[in-house]
């Protein structure tokens, strides 16, 4: 059994998303003692940003440029680790009411049509089959449903969305929201989230 970890916080040990990979990743372990883990620090170690050379080269283009080969190698191992693995586990804060740029960098080098998701006469069908993720949100407002700003969440729909469009429909949200409220508030959603995870029975 293969879990794919994936951190995205730009706070390192100060990261609240990190504390909540780090506990689901414990969790899962203590599940299946057999886990196998890959980790990917996404913020410490980013892909480039997709360009026109990028794309190119999905179409057999090559390129002499070394910092752009550099980075297809390690989309290629982004690619190689997520058909290996069973379970995904992704750190997701909020920024700026959406996701770390370097995991959207990530995102575009394993959303590729023909390999993870493919068009069909009824629609795009997800590849990715027989996977389950955990999400570990952290964001410093509320933006649940039923809150007055529930319509400016960017976060955690886009990566369910994205999962599904990928054919990974069993996920799980983890989330700490309401994290900038003061320490007593902060401490009150890690809690709660500590206890969401605890909770994990597969």
């Amino acid at each position: 059994m293969q879990l794919l970890h994936l951190d995205s916080s730009a706070l390192g040990a100060a990261s609240v998303s990190r504390q909540l990979t780090a506990e689901i990743v414990a969790r899962q372990k203590a599940l299946h003692p057999d886990i196998a883990v890959t980790y990917r620090d996404l913020a410490a170690d980013p892909a480039l940003h997709l360009t026109g050379a990028h794309m190119a080269a999905r179409m057999g283009a090559t390129s002499d440029d070394a910092t752009i080969n550099a980075d297809l190698v390690k989309g290629n191992a982004y690619m190689d680790e997520l058909f290996a693995a069973d379970v995904l586990v992704i750190g997701a804060p909020m920024y700026n009411l959406s996701i770390p740029t370097p995991l959207k960098a990530w995102i575009d080098r394993v959303a590729v049509a023909g390999k993870t998701f493919q068009y069909t006469a009824t629609g795009p069908q997800g590849l990715l089959t027989g996977k389950k993720a955990f999400i570990a949100s952290a964001r410093g407002g509320v933006y649940s449903a039923g809150s007055p700003a529930a319509a400016l969440e960017h976060q955690e729909s886009y990566l369910i969305g994205l999962l599904a469009f990928l054919g990974v429909t069993d996920v799980k949200v983890v989330r700490a929201e309401g994290i900038a409220f003061g320490p007593q508030a902060k401490d009150a959603a890690i809690a709660k989230a500590l206890q969401d995870i605890e909770a994990i029975a597969a």
